[in-house]
């Protein structure tokens, strides 16, 4: 039987996004970003991205239909993001999909966001169950043993601030642009990361937890004295402060890591393998630590390629055609979730709110 073709759609941050997928092969994928319009405001203001999203879901669509080359009737179903995410850009995703759906007579499908990059290795590296997970992003941290499209163990994760959420705020601290991710890397390079001290978070304690707030108050009492010192940052200091930060978070996703993989090679999989994904996988520094931790462990280690950390519509796309396999799809009572944990058997973590774990 041949593989199905599959238009996903993506909008749960600020990315509308839209793909179609055949199997393992990426037909298209359009991502229309928004950073123009939050660049002001030091962040994503949910109300201007929910706003964007439903000026450009249609015409993301109507791009991936033209490069793949299809027509409407030629994709076998729709998937989309149905959390978590922010709940206006999730709702616009939600009701273009059941449009659609309805429209063509085709299946829906609702994809877990944190689902389409937990298995984005089996659509870029064809990675067999079970295979250990790091998802880092913006909004995410945790680890996974990843053993089917529905089948998700966390391991350990963040108590508090994920990591992409800890370089946004030392790039806002320091000045630089957003996202922070990036802008901050950029600056580390030319950066001295010994020059300053900074916490290595619960590396004393046991488990995979992680934090990372206690790095951004860390970083804003040094900003802060370097000021009232100098009368300002110079550039050497906010490079040689991105590497000591950037360094200090690679120190702890290794070590925690290290932790991971000896709970995921006690089951004795048989073909053993971690991957990374999510927005802070693009990271080359972070990359190359975990690479090195899995030669070392003699794990096979996968990354996507740079596109594919963050948010992309082929992801879901790729995740609704597993769950169509399984005969796993929607119907239109499908709703936007903001809060969607993959492994439902854990406990929430710390900080998750009254309304329950968002992951």
């Amino acid at each position: 039987m041949a593989d199905p073709t599959i238009l996903g759609l993506e909008s749960s941050c600020d990315d509308t996004a839209a793909a179609i997928v055949r199997g393992r092969e990426i037909l298209s994928s359009v991502v229309m970003g928004q950073s123009e319009l939050h660049a002001a405001f030091g962040g994503v203001v949910p109300e201007i991205a929910a706003r964007a999203h439903a000026e450009k879901l249609d015409l993301a669509v109507e791009q991936a239909l033209e490069e793949a080359g299809l027509g409407t009737r030629e994709v076998d179903a729709i998937a989309v993001t149905a959390g978590p995410g922010l709940i206006g850009g999730v709702l616009s995703g939600v009701m273009m999909a059941k449009g659609l759906a309805s429209a063509l007579g085709k299946p829906l499908i609702g994809v877990n966001h944190l689902a389409g990059h937990a298995l984005t290795p089996r659509l870029t590296d064809g990675l067999c169950y079970p295979y250990l997970m790091l998802l880092v992003s913006g909004g995410h941290c945790q680890f996974l043993i990843v053993r089917g499209a529905e089948d998700f163990s966390r391991l350990g994760g963040t108590i508090d601030d994920a990591p992409g959420e800890a370089f946004d705020k030392t790039a806002r601290l320091l000045g630089l642009p957003q996202p922070g991710g990036p802008q901050v890397e950029a600056a580390a390079r030319g950066g001295e990361a010994a020059r300053f001290a900074f916490p290595r978070p619960l590396l004393d304690r046991e488990g995979c937890d992680m934090s990372f707030s206690g790095l951004k108050t860390a970083l804003l009492r040094l900003r802060d004295r370097l000021v009232a010192e100098q009368g300002g940052l110079h550039p050497a200091d906010v490079a040689d402060i991105c590497a000591g930060f950037q360094a200090a978070v690679r120190d702890v996703l290794v070590e925690k890591t290290g932790r991971a993989l000896a709970a995921y090679l006690a089951e004795r999989p048989e073909q053993p393998a971690f991957a990374i994904a999510g927005g802070v996988a693009a990271n080359g520094a972070i990359r190359s630590g975990l690479e090195s931790l899995c030669d070392r462990t003699g794990v096979r280690f996968t990354a996507p390629p740079l596109p594919l950390c963050t948010d992309n519509a082929a992801m879901i796309a790729y995740a609704g055609g597993e769950l169509l396999g399984a005969g796993q799809v929607s119907d239109m009572t499908l709703a936007a979730r903001p809060r969607w944990p993959l492994d439902r058997s854990a406990a929430p973590m710390l900080g998750s709110g009254r309304k329950g774990a968002k992951a």
